[in-house]
């Protein structure tokens, strides 16, 4: 059986239903959000060259990117990159049960998608009290013609979804279905009694929900959650093949530390603050293919112009360091691990945000314990 029923059953047998999703869930049929061609782990699957797989797909609890490139052609053997997707199903019911929205109240979408949040919201508040803004034209225009199709007509828009959706405000709930390494003050003066979700954080450590509370200008609230979304279009970071960041003919400066690079790599609370203080940049552990348990760590500057590498070996103690370009960027993240040690090894969720007409700041513990990451490169250019 492959219909939102199916989809129903494998969420609930996940325990990852709310029961005041569920009649959405059952209502709203996902396959009239997703294009006849879809991409499920790097695997491109046809409507009409394998519709009973296509279907068991588009109702499984699996992410599933739609658009890449921002929908421009991609040359055999370029680099794809995801720009647009419907979620997984649990992330999407995580995120609602955090919005924790109800009946009555009105909701702004930040990134509109295929049109399924949206549908799931209209279905359970009714259309008229959504409001889904989009920057990629195409892309709310086909959302709209999923919604209508799927008997739905929210109230959808084009444009910078970071300044919000003024003409609709004031909103009681505001979800973002991208990442932002900042909260726009602008969600907080259109939500000004209620409540923002978003995935928060920069190329270094992404995957937290800031769930922030809005009263007096103020939004306030704490992280939680492993999410993984797409970057906002706006000042998006370049991402690409590894080659499209590192020169082999780079000469690096080496150097040792004794912090393992496969330990940091797998400490969320470790990577969560080393993100404060290095957010411009993003890390990936590469494994040995030889059976050796040896792993390099890449740290590589957003702006492509630097790049570090430590190489971990079992039984060592010590791991060799090279670094290349203007920024010393293991450096960067070991000061900001010293830092993150300094203050006790706090865990993510002990952290905090708050975001006011002077911008957002992170604090430990209460409010006036401001975080003040390490910086070693106070001049980037």
């Amino acid at each position: 059986m492959t219909s939102p029923d199916e989809l129903t059953r494998i969420l609930a047998s996940k325990e990852a239903l709310p029961e005041e999703w569920a009649a959405s869930v059952r209502a709203v049929p996902r396959e009239m959000f997703l294009p006849d061609l879809i991409e499920v782990d790097d695997v491109r699957i046809s409507k009409d060259a394998d519709p009973g797989r296509w279907l068991a797909v588009v109702y499984d609890d699996v992410p599933i990117t739609t658009q890449v490139n921002d929908g421009e052609p991609v040359a055999e053997g370029a680099y794809r990159l995801p720009t647009s997707s419907s979620s997984m199903p649990t992330v999407m019911l995580e995120m609602l049960a955090l919005l924790d929205v109800l009946p009555g109240q009105r909701v702004l979408e930040a990134g509109t998608g295929t049109g399924f949040n949206a549908g799931w919201l209209s279905h359970r508040l009714g259309a008229d009290s959504v409001t889904s803004v989009d920057i990629d034209p195409a892309l709310v225009a086909q959302a709209s013609r999923n919604l209508a199709a799927a008997g739905y007509a929210p109230h959808l828009g084009v444009g910078d979804a970071g300044m919000g959706w003024p003409d609709g405000a004031p909103y009681d709930r505001l979800i973002a279905t991208y990442t932002v390494a900042e909260i726009p003050y602008s969600w907080v003066e259109q939500t000004p009694i209620g409540r923002i979700v978003a995935p928060w954080g920069g190329s270094f450590f992404s995957h937290s929900y800031a769930v922030l509370d809005v009263t007096d200008g103020r939004a306030t609230g704490r992280f939680t959650g492993w999410p993984a979304f797409m970057r906002t279009r706006v000042g998006r970071p370049h991402r690409g093949y590894l080659s499209d960041f590192y020169d082999r003919q780079d000469t690096g400066t080496e150097s040792s530390t004794d912090i393992s690079p496969r330990a940091l790599a797998a400490d969320a609370d470790a990577l969560f603050f080393i993100g404060l203080s290095v957010p411009d940049a993003w890390h990936m552990l590469v494994e040995a293919d030889d059976g050796s348990g040896e792993a390099t760590l890449w740290i590589l500057a957003d702006d492509r112009r630097s790049w570090a590498t430590v190489e971990y070996a079992p039984g060592k103690e010590t791991y060799l360091v090279d670094q290349f370009g203007f920024r010393n960027l293991w450096d960067e993240a070991e000061r900001a691990y010293r830092w993150w040690e300094k203050l006790g090894n706090p865990t993510r969720d002990q952290a905090a945000l708050t975001v006011g007409p002077e911008g957002q700041s992170v604090w430990l513990h209460e409010p006036a314990n401001v975080l003040l990451p390490p910086f070693l490169d106070t001049e980037r250019e």
